[in-house]
């Protein structure tokens, strides 16, 4: 899986980096940022949670 997080809409609210913690954190800016390594998922079960939790859906999930 691909993870994608569209910066131009992120409002920063966290909800990802609260969902999966092991996969997403907030740059200094407080804006969602996949962890180095992270970007496929790494097999996180939560990934798909957090991609909903977001309240402006700036996370998107591709299958490769």
């Amino acid at each position: 899986m691909r993870i994608t997080i569209d910066t131009d809409i992120c409002i920063g609210s966290g909800q990802c980096a609260l969902t999966a913690p092991g996969v997403f954190t907030q740059d200094d800016d407080g804006f969602s940022a996949l962890l180095p390594g992270k970007e496929d998922g790494a097999g996180d079960p939560l990934v798909r949670e957090a991609a909903r939790a977001c309240p402006v859906q700036a996370i998107s999930l591709t299958e490769v």
